[in-house]
């Protein structure tokens, strides 16, 4: 049900789009549900903001890498900073060392857009609380193109926390950090806060955890989707 609500919501927004990267990401059918996961593509993303708010906030910085099946794709990869028309919070600064400096060099918000959006076309989104990466994304491209972003989404933190509650393992809000998570599955260790080495993380913690619940037959997408 959701599968078939989500491709309406495609359809309707691909009808209501003008010609640019929002309407060729529209044009490419969405992942069947029940296709094999390691049939599938995938795009790890991480953005770093100046805050939570979409509505608020801004993109400071977008990082991806490509996931082929149960293999990380790393000549993929990618990490632009973005320039944005105002000083960057302080706070925001220590979080993501990213000084306004480095912000006058990047690259316009919409650049980056149209370097992911035909990156995403056709490939399912991962990402660790995915919510921050779904609305950002679509708020951003509503303020280009005028339509949202519908996306085919796995959330690592979601899926640790459907596992944590499923084998009644307990835990705190910390350990579904990304890195905590990373920890506990034995996976390397990145810096965190910068958008390409937790999108690498993310990838590398999506893959730990479907092997963890696949019996070597394969389980569908739709097991891993939000």
């Amino acid at each position: 049900m959701h599968h078939a609500w989500l491709d309406w919501q495609r359809r309707w927004h691909l009808r209501h789009t003008p010609p640019g990267p929002l309407r060729d990401y529209l044009q490419q059918p969405l992942a069947h549900p029940r296709t094999d996961y390691r049939q599938l593509d995938y795009v790890a993303i991480d953005l770093e903001t100046t805050g939570l708010d979409c509505r608020r906030d801004l993109i400071l910085s977008v990082g991806y890498v490509i996931v082929r099946g149960i293999c990380i794709d790393l000549s993929t990869a990618y990490h632009r900073v973005v320039r944005i028309d105002r000083s960057i919070p302080e706070a925001s600064a220590v979080i993501h060392q990213i000084t306004d400096d480095q912000s006058a060099q990047g690259c316009e918000l919409s650049e980056a857009l149209a370097d992911l959006l035909p990156v995403l076309a056709g490939r399912i989104m991962i990402a660790h609380h995915a919510s921050i990466e779904q609305n950002f994304l679509a708020n951003a491209c509503k303020r280009y193109w005028g339509q949202g972003l519908p996306l085919q989404i796995i959330d690592t933190q979601a899926l640790a926390l459907r596992t944590f509650e499923r084998r009644q393992i307990p835990f705190k809000v910390s350990d579904l950090r990304l890195h905590a998570l990373g920890n506990r599955y034995n996976l390397p260790r990145y810096g965190a806060h910068n958008a390409l080495s937790d999108a690498l993380a993310a990838a590398e913690l999506f893959l730990a955890q479907a092997a963890y619940r696949d019996d070597g037959r394969g389980l569908p997408l739709a097991d891993f989707l939000c």
